[in-house]
């Protein structure tokens, strides 16, 4: 991996250039899918909330509130370009959950109705199941055995492992390129597309680990999104979506990435699909550390 951290810091971005054919494959791509977590639920504020209400009926607190209606100032910020740009629009996937849904409502209050193209509530991208009614004491256990055992395949009982979550998000991803590819999503040719998806914090990790094919290994260092942080994926000049191109190098370490996926993150912001095709074996280095010599490659090494 040294040597693609290497190429990644040499690589000059601003020098990048895109030949018409390459701005023509991405052109009909969303600019932006922004993923955001709730804002401040009952049960973050107290865990024994479980233990009556079901978790999809938990309800953001006062502070949640408030929280959702500075996020989407801030979102409505970076999709119009700080106002700079004329023909953004919007469009929004939400979990089905209360505090989702809220969530939502309070973001929609930042931006005008012609500049929302449509909403769609998405079970897949729901929180990981825990099981029913939460006994505290018996989920602190849980969540103990879990650190030992591991944050992506330990299944809670009657619930759902991190592996559970990952499969239905996997599905809903599948879902999501079909709406883009035959563009549902679009109302007009110059529309300036953004996807916001508003979800759970362990979803969102799980969304970005599918998105950019992260082991999971690397999965067990990501940290948890703040109610109503966000992440903005943003299409680099080569087509490819990147969370390099919003964001800085010191976030992406504080949310967990190695150094190794932020040279990765970088190298998308200017990459094109074809650099893709040529690069990727770079990949092979997180699974192998020795090939055996090939006969044949090493008689045409000679000649």
């Amino acid at each position: 991996m040294d040597k693609l951290i290497d190429y990644f810091s040499k690589k000059d971005v601003a020098n990048a250039e895109i030949q018409p054919h390459q701005q023509q494959q991405h052109r009909g791509l969303p600019k932006r899918i922004i993923l955001v977590r709730h804002g401040e639920s009952e049960g973050n504020k107290d865990g024994t909330a479980y233990t009556t209400t079901p978790d999809h009926k938990i309800p953001l607190t006062a502070q949640g509130i408030d929280q959702a209606k500075r996020a989407g100032t801030l979102i409505r910020n970076v999709v119009s370009d700080a106002g700079a740009s004329s023909n953004w629009k919007a469009y929004f996937y939400v979990s089905p959950y209360e505090r989702t849904r809220s969530t939502l409502r309070e973001i929609g209050r930042a931006f005008p109705r012609r500049r929302v193209i449509g909403a769609r509530e998405e079970c897949r991208i729901r929180e990981q199941d825990f099981g029913n009614f939460q006994v505290a004491d018996r989920m602190k256990v849980m969540k103990e055995t879990r650190e030992r055992f591991g944050r992506f395949f330990y299944r809670f009982p009657e619930g759902e492992s991190a592996a559970d979550v990952y499969d239905r998000v996997s599905s809903f991803l599948e879902s999501l390129w079909r709406d883009i590819d035959m563009k549902r999503l679009h109302q007009g040719p110059s529309d300036e597309l953004n996807l916001i998806i508003i979800s759970h914090g362990l979803a969102l990790r799980v969304f970005l680990m599918k998105w950019f094919k992260w082991t999971a290994e690397q999965f067990e260092y990501l940290n948890n999104l703040g109610n109503c942080e966000f992440r903005v994926m943003q299409v680099g000049i080569g087509g490819e979506y990147s969370l390099a191109v919003h964001h800085s190098d010191e976030e992406m370490t504080n949310w967990g990435l190695s150094p190794e996926m932020i040279a990765d993150q970088k190298w998308r912001a200017h990459a094109t699909r074809v650099d893709w095709s040529e690069n990727c074996p770079w990949y092979l280095d997180v699974f192998f550390d020795q090939f055996s010599e090939d006969a044949e490659d090493t008689a045409a090494d000679v000649q």
